[in-house]
C-alpha cells in the first residue's frame, strides 16, 4: 500500500493534469501525527471557480469549464464558462460578452494565443480616454 505522501502526489499530479489546482491539498497533520493507520488527506479550500472547474471534470464535460478554447468559425479565443443547451459557452478573455459555440466547432487555444488576447485586454484597460 502506498503512503499517504505519495498519494497525495498522486492526487495532486491527476488534478494538474485536468487543469485543477488545489493549493491547499495536503496530508492532515493531525491524522498524519498520529498513530492510525491511515492519515486523512486534507483537501483544503478553493474559491468558487476552481470547485467549478472540478465539478466540470467529474463530470466529463470537455471543454472543461475554465479551458481556454478557440472558436474556429470566427477564430476568436475564449474562456470555457459553461455548458448550456448542447452548446459550449465561450466569454472573450480578459471578459466580455458571451457567446455560445456548438462543440465541434471548438479547438484547443494555443498558449500564445491566450497570452495575447491577454495582453490585449490589459493594454485596452489602461488605455485612457479621449
Amino acid at each position: 500500500m502506498r503512503s499517504t505522501e505519495e498519494v497525495v502526489a498522486s492526487l495532486k499530479e491527476a488534478l494538474v493534469g485536468v487543469g485543477v489546482l488545489l493549493p491547499s491539498l495536503c496530508v492532515d497533520p493531525v491524522s498524519g501525527a498520529s498513530d492510525e493507520p491511515f492519515a486523512l488527506v486534507d483537501l483544503g479550500r478553493c474559491n468558487v471557480r476552481t470547485a467549478e472547474k472540478l465539478a466540470s471534470v467529474l463530470r466529463g464535460e470537455k471543454p472543461a469549464i475554465g479551458a481556454y478554447v478557440v472558436d474556429v468559425r470566427g477564430g476568436h479565443v475564449g474562456e470555457v464558462m459553461g455548458h448550456v443547451d448542447g452548446n459550449v459557452r465561450l466569454r472573450p478573455v480578459g471578459g466580455g460578452r458571451e457567446w455560445d459555440c456548438p462543440p465541434d466547432s471548438v479547438g484547443p487555444a494555443p498558449r500564445e494565443e491566450v497570452l495575447r488576447a491577454r495582453v490585449r485586454g490589459v493594454n485596452k484597460e489602461g488605455r485612457l480616454p479621449c
